[in-house]
């Protein structure tokens, strides 16, 4: 185990958090027993929940919310906005054996703003678009285009999400937000908003 930081400049580190990189943005939170390893990059404004683990090579952008019990793998890039929800599982070897010496880091990207829901488990490789969904207990081996909602084992693409998380009521090419009334046009797989797309980080 390398150095371990208890108090860095404008972070907040529970005593009970093992934290060995002193890349951290400013307002960021780190509670009980989270591990975050030498190598890791965090923004500023993040939440890292009880029990997370976030390994060395691992890059979180500003405002990311991490839950309880999640672990980060090498390769695994969350931009900003992101939320993760309790016990999501993400992974970085797609042919994984015990001991391998051999073996290919395969990146995951999770795209600004996206959320996945609690239990949720994200194959190697796979990218999960700006704002998109993905529910809980969501098995994701395919990507997720942006605004996406998905769910289901193995999941599909079930609809639409506008920034807000709710899903858009569509008619025909267009897509309308229940709580922010932001329209967005929708051409098969691929959503866009088509109000400015302002209002939102």
């Amino acid at each position: 185990m390398g150095e371990v930081y208890r108090e860095l400049p404008g972070v907040f580190i529970h005593p009970h958090a093992l934290v060995e990189t002193q890349d951290i943005g400013e307002n960021t939170r780190i509670w009980a027993f989270a591990h975050v390893l030498r190598g890791c990059v965090i923004g500023s404004e993040c939440n890292i929940g009880d029990h997370a683990f976030l390994e060395g090579g691992v890059r979180l952008g500003n405002r990311v919310t991490v839950k309880n019990g999640v672990a980060l793998w090498e390769g695994v890039t969350c931009e900003d906005d992101v939320f993760l929800g309790p016990n999501v599982a993400l992974t970085n070897d797609l042919y994984p054996r015990s001991r391998a010496t051999e073996w290919e880091c395969t990146p995951t990207l999770l795209r600004k703003g996206c959320s996945i829901g609690a239990n949720a488990t994200i194959l190697a490789g796979v990218t999960i678009g700006r704002y998109a969904l993905v529910g809980l207990g969501a098995v994701v081996t395919r990507d997720v285009p942006d605004y996406g909602l998905a769910y289901g084992s193995p999941a599909r693409l079930r609809g639409f999400v506008g920034r807000k998380g709710r899903p858009l009521k569509i008619d025909g090419e267009i897509g309308v937000c229940p709580v922010s009334g932001e329209r967005y046009r929708i051409e098969g797989t691929l959503c866009k908003p088509i109000d400015g797309g302002g209002g939102l980080r």
